[in-house]
């Protein structure tokens, strides 16, 4: 397969890597966003060789259409410019900054389902940090637009905890949810990527443009969409599939009947990836979506950090339970030779006991009261017996049952 990367990182395919970067870029504005058709063409061609495709129409019936309108605005070099004006980068299947694995998902699901089931063309970043370092662990967190306050503290909770324990939010700098969940990390230092329905240098909601550089300070925007393009309907069902993809699993914090996270969710499975959803006061209109979800099997009822890490962290193994050493692992000597010689049920008078050890029947009398007084033997009118230090295995369960769970 051509214009792909390789397993180390290296593209391989024809084209200098500026050939390549300025046919990558040519071909996103383009389509402006997903084109499976497109995508399919480059992996057999190569990047270099689609664009020129593109550029003379010697295409396939299905591209046609979708290149008609633009394949003539060839921007590369301004659009690239103009990124970087902004500090921020393109990042290509070509880098090593290319999330590649996050992206294999989208690449495996079928165009023929939906139309935006594809792998993005470039990736217009811009903030300080790796998009492949920081999408190794990370929780995407959604909701409604109008939440309410029980649905902000819901989401300041969850989102500050996941943040402050290394994994970073992504969300989509929407009102409401979405912009809780990205101050909520900002708030602990934490780590949180802002996935935008239009071009890098369109903050939108316009609202948020303070929050948004405030991100690009620590965290990063990113966007498939190359400058200048505006907002529409379509792009945020498109841009649902790379909230979902960047993560290991999607929360949903408040969700009407009708609202767009439940697009996300839907992404969310046919990734293979864990959907929760947050459970609202059963009175609450701004609920109802995360109600019906959990209640048709859409996705995992979660109240807490604890429990999304459970669904979406890293397999944590519970270890076998530690028993501590019971006191006769400890005895030595005469001790341990009486102690041994006591049937692990019924009794045994001392005179056997002496004739096994070869001890003086004194001193093993001697070292019986000594172990009754250590707690680890008793006597009966039929003899001497041990007493069980260490669990049952019914206990032992308990145990074992209790310490996987703390």
């Amino acid at each position: 397969m051509h214009g792909v990367k390789a397993s180390g990182g290296e593209a391989i395919g024809g084209g200098s890597a500026d050939e390549r970067r300025l046919a990558w870029v040519y071909l996103s504005r383009v389509v402006e966003g997903p084109c499976a058709a497109l995508s399919a063409l480059i992996g057999s061609v190569g990047v270099v060789e689609a664009a020129r495709a593109v550029r003379e129409c010697a295409l396939p019936e299905v591209l046609r259409g979708p290149t008609e309108l633009r394949r003539g605005i060839d921007r590369a070099e301004r659009d690239l410019a103009h990124i970087e004006r902004l500090g921020g980068r393109v990042v290509t299947p070509d880098d090593a900054e290319w999330p590649a694995w996050r992206m294999l998902g989208l690449g495996q699901l079928d165009p023929a389902q939906d139309a935006d089931a594809a792998v993005p063309l470039v990736l217009w970043v811009r903030g300080p940090r790796s998009l492949l370092e920081t999408t190794e662990r990370a929780i995407a967190v959604v909701g409604a637009r109008c939440s309410t306050g029980y649905g902000n503290h819901a989401t300041g909770e969850i989102a500050g905890e996941l943040a402050a324990h290394g994994w970073t939010i992504v969300s989509g700098a929407a009102f409401g949810i979405d912009g809780m969940a990205h101050r909520a990390a900002l708030a602990v230092g934490g780590m949180t990527i802002a996935v935008l329905a239009c071009g890098p240098d369109r903050p939108y909601p316009v609202q948020h443009d303070q929050l948004l550089a405030e991100i690009v300070d620590t965290g990063l925007v990113v966007t498939e969409y190359p400058p200048g393009t505006s907002p529409h309907k379509h792009h945020f069902l498109a841009r649902n599939r790379l909230i979902a993809a960047f993560a290991e699993g999607v929360v949903v914090v408040e969700a009407g009947m009708r609202s767009g996270a439940r697009n996300t969710v839907k992404w969310c499975r046919r990734l293979g990836r864990p959907a929760m959803a947050v459970p609202g006061p059963v009175t609450s209109a701004a609920s109802v979506g995360c109600h019906r979800m959990i209640r048709e099997g859409e996705a995992f009822i979660v109240t807490r950090a604890e429990d999304i890490l459970d669904e979406a962290g890293p397999l944590r193994l519970s270890l076998p339970a530690t028993v501590p050493p019971s006191p006769e692992d400890n005895l030595s000597g005469d001790e341990a030779l009486v102690f041994a010689a006591l049937p692990a049920t019924g009794s045994r008078l001392p005179r056997g006991v002496a004739t096994d050890t070869g001890l003086p029947l004194p001193a093993v009398r001697a070292t019986l009261s000594a172990l009754e007084i250590a707690g680890l033997v008793a006597c009966d009118a039929n003899g001497w017996y041990r007493i069980t230090t260490r669990p049952t295995s019914a206990t032992a369960a308990i145990v074992a049952a209790h310490e996987r769970h703390r």
